[in-house]
């Protein structure tokens, strides 16, 4: 069979759209093999949520992601068909997201009843937090960080909004300022109330009230690394050890190989098969 150079470039140009679709694909199927190694280890139901930088669509464009109300949907369902005797491993990795995805979430964690157990092999910041609140345990590895639950008003921390309105005279407040900060307030209480809700299957309410206050009340920066240690010093049912099988899960959720500066090589060790 002869190839003019036209074919050639035709045949190139379908390899290089295949290739994230095929390489996704397989990325899936490896997910889906150590995903079922960890249920069966576990006796648990294995349950992901792990927002990466992946190639997505046919020409492999870039796509960060949050937490939405898509992931509200799929979650929630997923945590309904599980047997109600039947415990839940989830594993979070997220910056955050929607306010109202994330406490959908989390109540359809806290409502399972079945213990929970929330893995965070490196982050779950702000609403990923929030969702941890409602697990019966957090396993975090040694070098994991949760993070605040203070609601953002307009990419502003609400608690900040309504401490600039407090540090003037009220009449030398522009209205925008006053409008932000009865918002910020109203944001403020919501969060708050919503984490006592969901701490207090586990520990009393004067408890949860304190923490809920620690964690949403402004006390840090929004991107403040609350340590498995700190989590534990304030109250938060924390245990530290991440189980290896977790970590390499997250090696199946790669990020866009020309956006990542950092490469190792694999260590030899004597006695390895293929060392």
């Amino acid at each position: 069979m002869n190839f003019d150079f036209t074919t050639i470039i035709f045949i190139l140009f379908a390899i290089m759209a295949l290739q994230p679709i095929l390489m996704g694909r397989l990325l899936a199927m490896r997910r889906g093999e150590a995903i079922r190694k960890i249920e069966k280890a576990h006796g648990a139901r294995v349950i992901t949520m792990i927002h990466r930088q992946e190639k997505k669509s046919l020409f492999g464009f870039s796509v960060a992601r949050h937490i939405d109300m898509e992931d509200a949907q799929t979650i929630i369902a997923a945590i309904k068909e599980t047997p109600d005797d039947r415990p839940i491993d989830l594993v979070l990795h997220t910056p955050g997201g929607l306010v109202l995805a994330a406490m959908q979430i989390a109540r359809a964690v806290e409502a399972h009843p079945a213990k929970v157990r929330v893995y965070v092999p490196v982050f779950a910041m702000s609403g990923g937090t929030l969702i941890a609140l409602a697990a019966d345990e957090i396993v975090l590895g040694e070098f994991s960080v949760l993070g605040p639950i203070d609601p953002q008003l307009v990419g502003l921390p609400a608690a900040s909004i309504v401490a600039a309105r407090d540090a003037k005279p009220i009449e030398q407040v522009f209205d925008l300022t006053l409008v932000l900060a009865d918002v910020s307030e109203k944001a403020l209480a919501q969060v708050k109330r919503g984490a006592v809700e969901l701490m207090t299957p586990r520990m009393s309410k004067s408890k949860a009230k304190k923490l809920a206050e620690k964690l949403a009340g402004g006390h840090w920066t929004h991107d403040y690394a609350l340590t498995a240690e700190e989590a534990a010093s304030i109250g938060l049912p924390v245990k530290v050890g991440m189980p290896k099988q977790f970590l390499d899960l997250m090696k199946l959720y790669p990020a866009p190989v020309q956006r990542s500066g950092v490469e190792y090589l694999p260590i030899d060790i004597p006695g390895r098969r293929g060392s």
